[in-house]
Protein backbone atom coordinates (compact mmCIF):
# COMPACT_ATOMS: atom_id res chain seq x y z
CA UNK A 1 0.00 0.00 0.00
CA UNK A 2 2.79 2.45 0.77
CA UNK A 3 4.24 1.64 -2.26
CA UNK A 4 1.37 2.69 -4.72
CA UNK A 5 1.27 5.89 -2.23
CA UNK A 6 4.97 6.62 -3.13
CA UNK A 7 4.84 6.01 -6.64
CA UNK A 8 1.27 8.25 -7.38
CA UNK A 9 3.14 11.04 -5.84
CA UNK A 10 5.69 10.84 -7.88
CA UNK A 11 4.26 11.03 -10.30
CA UNK A 12 2.37 13.93 -9.78
CA UNK A 13 5.31 15.50 -8.93
CA UNK A 14 6.63 15.11 -12.39
CA UNK A 15 3.76 16.19 -13.74
CA UNK A 16 3.60 19.57 -12.20
CA UNK A 17 7.30 20.14 -12.98
CA UNK A 18 6.77 19.01 -16.42
CA UNK A 19 3.75 21.53 -16.30
CA UNK A 20 5.74 24.32 -15.21
CA UNK A 21 8.74 24.05 -17.63
CA UNK A 22 5.98 23.94 -20.28
CA UNK A 23 4.38 27.27 -19.14
CA UNK A 24 7.64 28.73 -18.38
CA UNK A 25 8.74 27.93 -22.16
CA UNK A 26 5.70 29.05 -23.66
CA UNK A 27 5.63 32.44 -21.57
CA UNK A 28 9.57 33.36 -22.26
CA UNK A 29 9.84 36.31 -23.90
CA UNK A 30 12.20 35.46 -27.56
CA UNK A 31 15.73 37.47 -27.59
CA UNK A 32 14.76 40.90 -28.74
CA UNK A 33 17.62 43.38 -30.86
CA UNK A 34 18.50 46.53 -31.69
CA UNK A 35 18.69 47.54 -35.78
CA UNK A 36 19.88 50.00 -37.89
CA UNK A 37 19.47 50.99 -41.56
CA UNK A 38 21.44 50.65 -44.16
CA UNK A 39 21.78 53.52 -45.67
CA UNK A 40 23.50 55.60 -48.48
CA UNK A 41 26.33 58.35 -48.23
CA UNK A 42 28.95 59.81 -48.23
CA UNK A 43 32.25 57.92 -46.71
CA UNK A 44 35.70 60.30 -45.44
CA UNK A 45 38.47 57.61 -44.15
CA UNK A 46 40.75 59.80 -42.33
CA UNK A 47 44.17 59.59 -40.26
CA UNK A 48 44.93 61.42 -37.35
CA UNK A 49 48.23 62.50 -35.76
CA UNK A 50 49.37 65.03 -33.71
CA UNK A 51 52.15 67.65 -34.87
CA UNK A 52 53.67 71.13 -34.17
CA UNK A 53 53.72 73.82 -35.95
CA UNK A 54 56.87 74.85 -37.73
CA UNK A 55 57.94 77.74 -40.14
CA UNK A 56 59.10 76.64 -44.03
CA UNK A 57 62.64 77.52 -43.04
CA UNK A 58 63.89 78.40 -39.40
CA UNK A 59 67.43 80.41 -39.70
CA UNK A 60 69.92 80.62 -36.79
CA UNK A 61 71.99 83.98 -36.68
CA UNK A 62 75.17 83.47 -35.45
CA UNK A 63 78.52 85.29 -34.97
CA UNK A 64 82.02 83.92 -35.69
CA UNK A 65 83.81 86.74 -34.35
CA UNK A 66 84.38 87.63 -30.15
CA UNK A 67 83.54 90.97 -28.29
CA UNK A 68 80.94 92.98 -26.91
CA UNK A 69 77.27 93.60 -28.53
CA UNK A 70 77.15 97.47 -29.02
CA UNK A 71 73.91 98.07 -30.61
CA UNK A 72 71.00 95.43 -31.33
CA UNK A 73 68.26 96.53 -34.15
CA UNK A 74 65.64 94.23 -34.22
CA UNK A 75 63.95 92.88 -31.31
CA UNK A 76 61.51 89.62 -30.83
CA UNK A 77 58.43 90.02 -33.39
CA UNK A 78 60.22 92.27 -35.15
CA UNK A 79 60.04 91.89 -39.30
CA UNK A 80 63.25 91.94 -41.28
CA UNK A 81 64.68 91.81 -44.64
CA UNK A 82 67.47 90.19 -45.92
CA UNK A 83 70.51 92.06 -45.82
CA UNK A 84 69.07 94.46 -42.88
CA UNK A 85 71.30 95.11 -40.12
CA UNK A 86 70.63 93.72 -36.39
CA UNK A 87 73.23 93.60 -34.50
CA UNK A 88 76.69 95.52 -33.90
CA UNK A 89 79.90 94.23 -32.46
CA UNK A 90 82.89 96.28 -31.03
CA UNK A 91 84.78 96.53 -34.28
CA UNK A 92 87.93 98.64 -32.98
CA UNK A 93 90.24 94.92 -32.46
CA UNK A 94 89.18 93.95 -36.05
CA UNK A 95 89.79 97.41 -36.93
CA UNK A 96 93.31 97.14 -35.78
CA UNK A 97 94.24 94.07 -37.36
CA UNK A 98 93.13 95.31 -40.50
CA UNK A 99 95.43 98.47 -39.65
CA UNK A 100 98.01 95.96 -39.08
CA UNK A 101 97.64 93.63 -42.11
CA UNK A 102 97.34 96.61 -44.18
CA UNK A 103 101.00 97.99 -43.19
CA UNK A 104 102.46 94.09 -43.67
CA UNK A 105 101.38 94.08 -47.29
CA UNK A 106 102.70 97.72 -48.07
CA UNK A 107 106.10 96.25 -46.11
CA UNK A 108 106.09 93.31 -48.38
CA UNK A 109 105.48 94.88 -51.39
CA UNK A 110 108.63 97.51 -50.84
CA UNK A 111 110.70 94.60 -50.36
CA UNK A 112 109.50 92.94 -53.75
CA UNK A 113 110.81 96.30 -54.97
CA UNK A 114 114.30 96.72 -53.22
CA UNK A 115 114.77 92.58 -54.21
CA UNK A 116 113.85 93.37 -57.83
CA UNK A 117 116.56 96.19 -57.65
CA UNK A 118 119.32 94.36 -56.26
CA UNK A 119 118.58 91.24 -58.92
CA UNK A 120 118.96 94.04 -61.44
CA UNK A 121 122.11 95.28 -60.72
CA UNK A 122 123.23 91.61 -59.71
CA UNK A 123 122.83 90.88 -63.66
CA UNK A 124 124.20 93.69 -64.43
CA UNK A 125 127.50 92.93 -62.56
CA UNK A 126 127.21 89.21 -63.78
CA UNK A 127 127.48 90.48 -67.53
CA UNK A 128 130.22 92.43 -66.71
CA UNK A 129 131.94 89.98 -64.81
CA UNK A 130 131.34 87.61 -68.02
CA UNK A 131 132.71 90.12 -70.28
CA UNK A 132 136.15 90.29 -68.28
CA UNK A 133 136.53 86.65 -68.32
CA UNK A 134 136.56 86.68 -71.61
CA UNK A 135 139.17 89.03 -72.22
CA UNK A 136 141.10 87.00 -69.41
CA UNK A 137 140.48 90.69 -66.49
CA UNK A 138 138.69 88.77 -64.08
CA UNK A 139 139.31 85.38 -62.49
CA UNK A 140 137.03 82.46 -62.54
CA UNK A 141 136.16 82.65 -59.25
CA UNK A 142 135.09 86.01 -59.33
CA UNK A 143 132.80 85.44 -61.99
CA UNK A 144 131.20 82.27 -59.52
CA UNK A 145 130.65 84.27 -57.10
CA UNK A 146 129.11 87.23 -59.38
CA UNK A 147 126.67 83.98 -60.66
CA UNK A 148 125.78 82.91 -56.75
CA UNK A 149 125.36 86.44 -55.82
CA UNK A 150 122.44 87.05 -59.12
CA UNK A 151 120.43 83.53 -58.04
CA UNK A 152 120.51 84.15 -54.30
CA UNK A 153 118.54 87.72 -55.41
CA UNK A 154 116.51 85.64 -57.96
CA UNK A 155 115.32 82.99 -55.50
CA UNK A 156 114.92 86.38 -52.57
CA UNK A 157 112.98 87.58 -54.81
CA UNK A 158 110.35 84.40 -55.10
CA UNK A 159 110.47 84.62 -51.26
CA UNK A 160 109.09 88.13 -50.96
CA UNK A 161 106.95 87.43 -53.35
CA UNK A 162 105.74 85.03 -51.76
CA UNK A 163 104.93 87.11 -48.43
CA UNK A 164 103.00 89.18 -50.82
CA UNK A 165 100.63 86.95 -51.33
CA UNK A 166 100.86 86.03 -47.40
CA UNK A 167 100.20 89.47 -46.76
CA UNK A 168 97.25 89.92 -48.97
CA UNK A 169 95.71 86.37 -47.36
CA UNK A 170 95.95 88.39 -43.75
CA UNK A 171 94.62 91.23 -45.07
CA UNK A 172 91.72 89.08 -46.59
CA UNK A 173 90.72 87.92 -43.61
CA UNK A 174 91.01 91.11 -41.49
CA UNK A 175 88.73 92.80 -43.77
CA UNK A 176 86.12 89.03 -43.37
CA UNK A 177 86.41 89.42 -39.60
CA UNK A 178 85.83 93.02 -39.55
CA UNK A 179 82.47 92.84 -41.65
CA UNK A 180 81.64 90.00 -39.09
CA UNK A 181 81.32 92.08 -36.62
CA UNK A 182 78.39 93.84 -38.66
CA UNK A 183 75.43 91.31 -38.26
CA UNK A 184 72.92 91.22 -41.21
CA UNK A 185 69.71 89.04 -41.87
CA UNK A 186 70.21 86.34 -44.45
CA UNK A 187 66.73 86.09 -45.00
CA UNK A 188 63.47 87.98 -45.05
CA UNK A 189 61.58 87.12 -41.61
CA UNK A 190 60.54 87.38 -38.52
CA UNK A 191 62.28 87.55 -35.27
CA UNK A 192 61.22 84.56 -33.17
CA UNK A 193 64.30 84.54 -30.66
CA UNK A 194 66.63 86.62 -29.33
CA UNK A 195 69.67 85.31 -27.22
CA UNK A 196 71.70 88.40 -26.72
CA UNK A 197 71.47 92.01 -25.21
CA UNK A 198 73.13 94.83 -25.43
CA UNK A 199 76.68 95.25 -23.61
CA UNK A 200 76.93 91.45 -23.42
CA UNK A 201 80.06 89.82 -24.84
CA UNK A 202 79.99 87.03 -27.37
CA UNK A 203 82.97 84.41 -27.67
CA UNK A 204 82.40 82.01 -30.66
CA UNK A 205 85.02 79.18 -29.93
CA UNK A 206 84.01 75.98 -31.52
CA UNK A 207 80.74 77.18 -33.14
CA UNK A 208 79.07 80.42 -34.10
CA UNK A 209 77.43 81.75 -31.16
CA UNK A 210 73.44 82.05 -31.84
CA UNK A 211 72.32 85.64 -31.45
CA UNK A 212 68.80 85.82 -33.30
CA UNK A 213 66.16 82.63 -34.84
CA UNK A 214 64.36 84.59 -37.98
CA UNK A 215 61.48 83.05 -39.06
CA UNK A 216 60.68 83.29 -42.89
CA UNK A 217 57.50 84.84 -43.80
CA UNK A 218 54.61 83.09 -41.20
CA UNK A 219 52.02 83.32 -44.03
CA UNK A 220 52.77 79.86 -45.13
CA UNK A 221 53.59 77.35 -42.58
CA UNK A 222 54.09 73.67 -42.44
CA UNK A 223 52.85 70.95 -39.68
CA UNK A 224 55.19 68.25 -38.93
CA UNK A 225 53.28 65.08 -37.19
CA UNK A 226 54.34 61.69 -36.79
CA UNK A 227 52.42 59.10 -37.93
CA UNK A 228 51.95 55.30 -36.82
CA UNK A 229 53.66 52.57 -39.80
CA UNK A 230 50.12 50.81 -39.32
CA UNK A 231 48.68 54.18 -41.00
CA UNK A 232 51.37 55.20 -42.67
CA UNK A 233 50.67 53.38 -46.29
CA UNK A 234 47.75 55.17 -46.48
CA UNK A 235 49.23 58.96 -46.71
CA UNK A 236 50.22 60.73 -49.69
CA UNK A 237 51.62 63.79 -51.00
CA UNK A 238 49.19 65.98 -51.96
CA UNK A 239 46.22 64.76 -49.75
CA UNK A 240 43.87 67.16 -48.33
CA UNK A 241 44.47 68.15 -44.50
CA UNK A 242 42.53 69.64 -41.81
CA UNK A 243 44.09 71.08 -39.03
CA UNK A 244 42.76 71.85 -35.79
CA UNK A 245 44.58 73.99 -33.07
CA UNK A 246 43.65 74.71 -28.89
CA UNK A 247 43.64 78.52 -29.55
CA UNK A 248 40.96 79.12 -32.03
CA UNK A 249 37.96 77.23 -33.05
CA UNK A 250 38.22 77.51 -36.93
CA UNK A 251 39.87 74.49 -38.89
CA UNK A 252 43.11 75.55 -41.21
CA UNK A 253 43.63 73.49 -43.93
CA UNK A 254 46.62 71.95 -46.12
CA UNK A 255 47.77 69.15 -47.43
CA UNK A 256 50.39 66.66 -47.21
CA UNK A 257 53.75 67.90 -48.87
CA UNK A 258 56.45 65.21 -47.91
CA UNK A 259 56.36 61.83 -46.32
CA UNK A 260 59.70 61.34 -44.44
CA UNK A 261 61.79 57.59 -44.38
CA UNK A 262 63.19 58.71 -40.99
CA UNK A 263 61.40 56.67 -38.99
CA UNK A 264 61.59 57.10 -35.32
CA UNK A 265 60.63 54.34 -32.81
CA UNK A 266 58.73 55.84 -29.65
CA UNK A 267 57.52 53.37 -26.64
CA UNK A 268 57.71 50.27 -29.23
CA UNK A 269 55.95 52.26 -31.70
CA UNK A 270 57.46 52.84 -35.66
CA UNK A 271 56.42 56.11 -36.65
CA UNK A 272 57.63 58.21 -39.90
CA UNK A 273 57.42 62.23 -40.37
CA UNK A 274 54.84 63.93 -42.34
CA UNK A 275 55.14 67.31 -43.29
CA UNK A 276 52.27 69.18 -44.24
CA UNK A 277 51.78 72.55 -46.20
CA UNK A 278 49.02 75.14 -44.33
CA UNK A 279 47.99 78.43 -45.25
CA UNK A 280 48.23 81.28 -42.79
CA UNK A 281 47.02 84.26 -44.48
CA UNK A 282 46.06 85.56 -40.97
CA UNK A 283 49.21 84.38 -39.48
CA UNK A 284 47.33 83.08 -36.44
CA UNK A 285 49.42 80.07 -36.35
CA UNK A 286 52.42 80.61 -34.36
CA UNK A 287 55.35 78.35 -34.56
CA UNK A 288 55.57 75.54 -31.77
CA UNK A 289 51.25 75.31 -31.95
CA UNK A 290 50.01 71.85 -31.12
CA UNK A 291 48.30 70.98 -34.59
CA UNK A 292 45.59 67.74 -34.49
CA UNK A 293 45.20 67.12 -37.93
CA UNK A 294 42.71 65.08 -40.08
CA UNK A 295 44.22 63.50 -42.96
CA UNK A 296 41.71 62.66 -45.84
CA UNK A 297 43.34 59.41 -47.58
CA UNK A 298 39.84 58.19 -49.05
CA UNK A 299 36.84 59.05 -49.85
CA UNK A 300 33.31 57.21 -50.96
CA UNK A 301 30.50 59.44 -52.55
CA UNK A 302 26.74 57.65 -52.66
CA UNK A 303 28.44 54.52 -50.83
CA UNK A 304 26.41 52.03 -49.33
CA UNK A 305 27.61 51.50 -45.60
CA UNK A 306 26.22 49.75 -42.53
CA UNK A 307 27.06 51.05 -38.53
CA UNK A 308 30.52 49.36 -37.48
CA UNK A 309 27.98 48.51 -34.37
CA UNK A 310 26.75 45.48 -37.08
CA UNK A 311 30.18 44.31 -37.94
CA UNK A 312 30.97 43.94 -34.27
CA UNK A 313 27.47 42.03 -33.26
CA UNK A 314 27.71 38.50 -32.42
CA UNK A 315 24.61 36.12 -31.44
CA UNK A 316 25.35 34.56 -28.68
CA UNK A 317 23.07 31.49 -30.00
CA UNK A 318 20.90 30.32 -32.27
CA UNK A 319 21.62 32.43 -35.34
CA UNK A 320 21.51 31.03 -38.93
CA UNK A 321 24.24 30.24 -41.28
CA UNK A 322 23.26 32.36 -44.78
CA UNK A 323 21.96 30.19 -47.33
CA UNK A 324 23.39 32.02 -50.72
CA UNK A 325 26.59 31.98 -51.31
CA UNK A 326 29.30 34.13 -50.30
CA UNK A 327 29.84 37.50 -51.70
CA UNK A 328 32.23 37.15 -54.79
CA UNK A 329 33.43 40.62 -54.62
CA UNK A 330 36.86 41.89 -56.07
CA UNK A 331 39.57 40.59 -53.95
CA UNK A 332 42.76 43.39 -54.12
CA UNK A 333 45.38 41.54 -51.56
CA UNK A 334 44.17 41.83 -48.10
CA UNK A 335 40.09 41.96 -48.29
CA UNK A 336 38.20 42.80 -45.51
CA UNK A 337 35.61 40.12 -45.31
CA UNK A 338 32.92 39.81 -42.51
CA UNK A 339 29.01 38.52 -41.82
CA UNK A 340 26.48 40.72 -40.39
CA UNK A 341 23.43 39.73 -38.90
CA UNK A 342 20.08 40.32 -39.83
CA UNK A 343 16.31 39.08 -38.17
CA UNK A 344 14.23 37.59 -41.69
CA UNK A 345 10.94 37.66 -39.64
CA UNK A 346 9.80 38.47 -35.48
CA UNK A 347 10.60 36.28 -33.25
CA UNK A 348 12.99 34.82 -36.09
CA UNK A 349 16.80 33.86 -35.15
CA UNK A 350 19.25 36.06 -36.48
CA UNK A 351 20.68 35.00 -39.86
CA UNK A 352 24.44 36.11 -40.96
CA UNK A 353 24.77 37.85 -44.61
CA UNK A 354 28.44 37.99 -45.65
CA UNK A 355 29.62 41.11 -46.84
CA UNK A 356 32.84 42.38 -48.56
CA UNK A 357 33.98 45.52 -46.60
CA UNK A 358 35.45 48.95 -48.33
CA UNK A 359 36.51 51.89 -46.39
CA UNK A 360 35.18 53.09 -42.88
CA UNK A 361 35.29 56.18 -41.40
CA UNK A 362 35.05 54.87 -37.88
CA UNK A 363 31.35 55.53 -37.44
CA UNK A 364 30.57 53.71 -40.81
CA UNK A 365 31.86 51.04 -43.03
CA UNK A 366 31.49 50.66 -46.80
CA UNK A 367 29.69 47.66 -48.42
CA UNK A 368 31.86 47.23 -51.84
CA UNK A 369 29.67 43.70 -51.83
CA UNK A 370 26.43 43.53 -49.77
CA UNK A 371 24.90 40.35 -50.60
CA UNK A 372 21.57 39.84 -50.58
CA UNK A 373 21.43 43.22 -48.38
CA UNK A 374 19.83 46.20 -49.67
CA UNK A 375 19.56 49.83 -49.28
CA UNK A 376 17.12 50.50 -46.55
CA UNK A 377 16.99 47.17 -44.89
CA UNK A 378 18.04 46.59 -41.29
CA UNK A 379 20.97 45.09 -39.95
CA UNK A 380 21.04 43.55 -36.08
CA UNK A 381 23.18 46.07 -33.92
CA UNK A 382 22.66 44.87 -30.82
CA UNK A 383 20.26 43.26 -27.95
CA UNK A 384 17.44 45.62 -27.18
CA UNK A 385 17.16 47.09 -23.67
CA UNK A 386 14.50 45.24 -21.38
CA UNK A 387 15.01 46.83 -18.43
CA UNK A 388 12.55 49.77 -19.21
CA UNK A 389 15.73 52.71 -19.86
CA UNK A 390 15.40 54.44 -23.16
CA UNK A 391 18.39 52.70 -25.51
CA UNK A 392 21.25 54.79 -26.59
CA UNK A 393 21.52 54.01 -30.63
CA UNK A 394 23.46 56.81 -31.30
CA UNK A 395 26.46 56.03 -33.27
CA UNK A 396 29.46 57.33 -32.17
CA UNK A 397 32.88 57.42 -33.93
CA UNK A 398 35.50 55.54 -31.48
CA UNK A 399 38.44 57.15 -32.85
CA UNK A 400 37.31 60.70 -32.48
CA UNK A 401 38.26 62.39 -28.99
CA UNK A 402 35.84 62.24 -26.46
CA UNK A 403 33.40 65.67 -25.74
CA UNK A 404 33.38 67.71 -22.39
CA UNK A 405 30.59 67.00 -20.34
CA UNK A 406 27.52 68.24 -21.01
CA UNK A 407 28.25 68.98 -24.55
CA UNK A 408 26.47 66.84 -27.75
CA UNK A 409 28.21 65.70 -30.76
CA UNK A 410 26.59 67.56 -33.91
Amino acid sequence: MKRWILIVVVGAALAAGGGWAWWHAKSAKPTEYRFARIERGDLVQTVRATGTVQPIKLVQVGTQVNGPITKLYVDYNDEVKAGALVAQIDPIVYEAHLAQDTANLAQSEASVEETRAKLSQAEKDLARSQELVRRDMLSQADLDAAVATRDSLAAQLKVVLAAVEQAKASLRLSKANLSYTTISSPVDGVVVARNVNEGQTVVASMSAQVLFTIATDLRQVQVEASIPEADIGKVRPGQPVTCAVDAYDEPFHGKVSQVRLAAATVQNVVTYPVVISTENPDKKLFPGMTANITCEVDRRTGALKVPNAALRFKPESGGTKAADEPPKGPRPGKVARKVVWIQKAPDAPPTEVPVVLGISDGAFTELKDAGSLQEGGTVIVGLADTTGKASKTETVNPFAPPMPPGTRRR
